[in-house]
């Protein structure tokens, strides 16, 4: 009454795989004790099962021996439901491509991958105004883009209160001490340099125009102004970027925000550009999360001595924050079904026992091993689903049989 049996329990696991049916029942030919049920089956093909050697109807693959004890009495429940320990013979292990990995403590990284778009420090940019009215005489920076170094010429301006006030210094100079210092005190603070005043004083002769100079190194970004142009005190005439370090601004998920910090290192990596990346860190972390897309804005501080990133590039960021020393488990040896966890544990006797397993998060191809499995396990990390099907076809047959 054996072949009912096997025909059932193909059809409940397998539904179209081949089953052959047993020899038949009692001892069998091959003279293995009585205490133990001899089956043979496909490594390939778990659902094909027969109780005498042969060939798999389905790959022509050879079938293995597969021994399982009888015990009359009611067996130990499998550490996971619908599941039971499987034995598979060295020879089928090889056919099968099955590979163990161990249980381990190691360092663990947790890594947040993201886009950056590149744009100006806003602390390194420098907007060129003036204090007085006047016109542009020479405008020494052409165009938007153009590089300048500190303390280049941008502009000369004519303006006649600048003009009036150095005579007036001139006057003071031959005066008593406090009108010197109160008329030096006004060009100063219409940003005629002590250079300047010092010339000025030198040499006797009044200035036409005032000079101003870049404030920094970098690139011009904005320009509005024009030679011969009329300008009034404060209006915005330049704008000069330092580019020696740049912002990336980035978006982070909700989920990735226990292991975000300011300060914590980071790499960029262009698309365009195999092989290069930009170090740098968080420098600023948003308090307030968008409502729309749920994700945090940050921003990245990176070097940039070459002038290699360019505003308004995309980057794709990546930020490393160390979890510590955990006991691991490799990434492929984990089942995960929706409901349930777990992994196949060799026994170190030949058996292959599924075990539940609670993880933590997840880095660099391994999970971090909260419950389940202890340090020196050995488990499966390939040919997993063969020995789960295996598993599953086994618990149900004992199931089935009344095991």
């Amino acid at each position: 009454m054996k072949k009912p049996l096997f025909i059932l329990a193909a059809l409940l696991i397998g539904g179209a795989a081949a089953v052959l049916p047993p020899a038949g029942c009692g001892r069998n030919s091959a003279g293995h004790p009585a205490g133990k049920t001899i089956q043979y089956h496909c490594p390939m093909h778990p659902a094909v099962v027969s109780d005498q050697p042969g060939d798999c109807p389905i790959c022509g693959m050879k079938l293995v021996l597969m021994e399982q004890e009888k015990q009359p009495g009611a067996a130990a429940a499998p550490s996971v439901p619908g599941l039971t320990a499987v034995s598979i013979l060295p020879e089928a292990r090889q056919r099968m491509g099955l590979v163990l990995g161990t249980v381990e403590r190691r360092m663990l990284t947790r890594n947040i991958r993201t886009s950056a778009r590149i744009v100006a420090d806003e602390t390194r940019l420098f907007r060129v105004t003036t204090k007085v009215e006047g016109w542009v005489d020479k405008l020494f920076v052409a165009t938007t883009g153009q590089a300048v170094r500190p303390g280049d010429p941008l502009l000369t301006i004519y303006s006649p209160q600048l003009v009036s006030a150095q005579q007036e210094y001139l006057s003071a100079v031959q005066s008593a001490g406090w009108l010197k210092d109160s008329a030096r005190q006004r060009l100063r603070l219409w940003d005629v340099s002590d250079e300047q005043i010092d010339r000025l004083e030198k040499t006797g002769q009044v200035e036409k125009t005032l000079t101003l100079y870049a404030p920094s190194g970098g690139f011009v970004t904005e320009k509005t102004v024009l030679a011969g142009q009329k300008i009034l005190p404060g209006d915005p005439l330049l704008v000069v970027a330092d580019l020696s370090v740049v912002w990336g601004d980035a978006d982070i998920y909700e989920s990735d925000l226990p292991y975000v910090q300011v300060g914590m290192p980071m790499e960029l990596a262009l698309p365009y550009w195999p092989g290069k990346t930009f170090s740098g860190k968080v420098s600023f972390v948003s308090p307030v999360l968008d409502r729309e897309t749920r994700t945090l804005k940050i921003r990245l501080e990176i070097p940039n001595p070459d002038a290699l990133l360019k505003l308004e590039m995309y980057g794709d960021a990546v930020l490393r924050f160390s979890l510590g020393e955990k006991l691991t488990a490799p990434e492929s040896a984990i089942m995960k079904t929706g409901e349930r966890t777990y992994a196949f544990r060799d026994d170190g006797a030949g058996k292959l026992v599924p075990v539940e397993v609670k993880t933590g998060v997840r880095s660099d191809g391994y999970y971090e091993v909260l419950a389940g499995l202890n340090e020196g396990d050995r488990v499966v990390t390939a040919a997993n689903f063969l020995v789960d099907s295996e598993s599953s076809m086994r618990a149900a047959l004992d199931a089935l049989s009344g095991k």
